[in-house]
């Protein structure tokens, strides 16, 4: 199962890669732009076809995918014939949507995951009146009642003596109504050793029980010994919208956050008494991310919770390599993005001056910068991958 969580979340960063490519592909196709290779995958080539003026394929190592439009920078070559319609000959405007056009599918993609899980399988939601679990015994101490540890000697609780079982929805305690987990625990404010009348939904019949609240020494207030359980509500198609949208902006906020803070976490990488402390000590790399899926496959839960975490997992990662992309930085698409506005900051100050537009970046004096750029973050990652493995995140807990 866990080989199975590998190969999804695989195929999922493939298929989201692949998206990336296409944003890209699609946009300068609708603006005219020549693009002349599509291609799955780095390396020796495959396999591939040509439709058109594009050649498709698969190349050998999968690990990424590319599409080729011509003139992307000043030092392409480009034959005088196709020059009208290379990309650096298009308006900024549409090169800036090219550009951006990768992030934007990220987004687009991680919003219709989030969106769909909670029309499909639905949320997550703790404060039901559902019982989880039953504990049999009035634990001794407040240390045995958080570790779940039932001492011989220990009486039972009030719930096991009552007859309450796992899977009943409390629907009122003396009378009350209750449909909310923080209305129920309330009853903890009822005296000890009084009896409290439970009534419950079970197998869509109601059934009244009555309990006689015990005391765990050390822990304030009454002790009726259930816990609730966690269940998946679906939800509208306008609710499943605003859940999404509130979902995109915890990550993407958590996303800028997290790439902020990861140059100074670095040093608690490796620290595995530290490094979940701050948001950039949380990033995690490729494999990490991997090795979750598998452990969340592989896991004793149930098929929404691992369906779940999945889905969420996937979504999280797309919106955190859509905001990174877009970082102004060269070779990400967003320093590319930086060059087009920069080029025509240059051109509105040359007008100004009656001067000629100088043109084009010559890309060959920014080439040592994203050659830094680009030893850094294979750096970064490197550093992740070594973190993930020896002291890895419980991204899955």
């Amino acid at each position: 199962m866990e080989v199975l969580g590998w190969a999804i979340f695989i195929f999922a960063l493939l298929f989201s890669v692949m998206l990336h490519e296409t944003g890209h592909f699609v946009m300068a196709k609708r603006f005219g732009m020549k693009a002349t290779r599509y291609f799955v995958g780095f390396g020796p080539t495959i396999w591939s076809i040509r439709f058109g003026e594009t050649e498709y394929g698969i190349k050998a190592l999968p690990l990424g995918g590319f599409v080729k439009i011509i003139g992307m920078h000043s030092l392409d070559d480009v034959d005088p014939e196709d020059e009208p319609r290379s990309f650096r000959r298009a308006p900024a405007w549409q090169r800036i949507v090219v550009l951006s056009a990768g992030s934007f599918t990220h987004f687009v993609l991680a919003f219709v995951l989030i969106g769909g899980l909670a029309l499909s399988i639905g949320t997550e939601n703790d404060n039901t009146t559902q019982l989880g679990t039953v504990t049999p015994c009035v634990a001794s101490s407040v240390k045995d009642l958080d570790n779940g540890i039932c001492h011989a000697g220990d009486p039972k609780s009030p719930a096991e003596l009552a007859g309450l079982r796992v899977g009943d929805t409390i629907t009122s305690i003396n009378g009350k109504p209750v449909n909310t987990w923080a209305a129920f625990e309330a009853i903890r404010q009822l005296p000890v050793g009084s009896v409290a009348t439970i009534t419950v939904l079970r197998a869509g019949k109601t059934v009244t029980l009555h309990a006689k609240l015990a005391h765990v020494p050390g822990r304030s207030g009454s002790y009726l010994g259930v816990s609730t359980t966690v269940v998946f509500q679906t939800a509208s198609p306008i609710g499943a919208i605003t859940y999404a949208g509130s979902a995109f902006w915890q990550v993407l906020d958590g996303s800028a956050d997290a790439v902020a803070a990861l140059p100074g976490a670095l040093p608690e990488l490796f620290n595995k008494a530290k490094r979940a402390d701050s948001a950039g000590g949380q990033v995690t790399s490729v494999y990490g991310a991997a090795e979750a899926t598998g452990q969340a496959v592989a896991a004793d839960v149930g098929w929404q919770y691992k369906v779940s975490f999945v889905l969420l997992l996937i979504a999280s990662l797309n919106i955190f390599v859509g905001v990174f992309n877009m970082f102004p930085l060269l070779p990400l698409d967003g320093g590319h993005v930086a060059i087009v506005i920069w080029e025509r900051f240059r051109a509105w100050l040359a007008r100004l001056r009656g001067r000629p537009d100088p043109g084009l970046v010559d890309i060959s004096k920014v080439l040592p910068v994203c050659f830094s750029i680009f030893m850094l973050v294979m750096v970064f990652g490197l550093l992740l991958i070594a973190a993930d493995i020896v002291n890895p995140l419980n991204v899955a807990g």
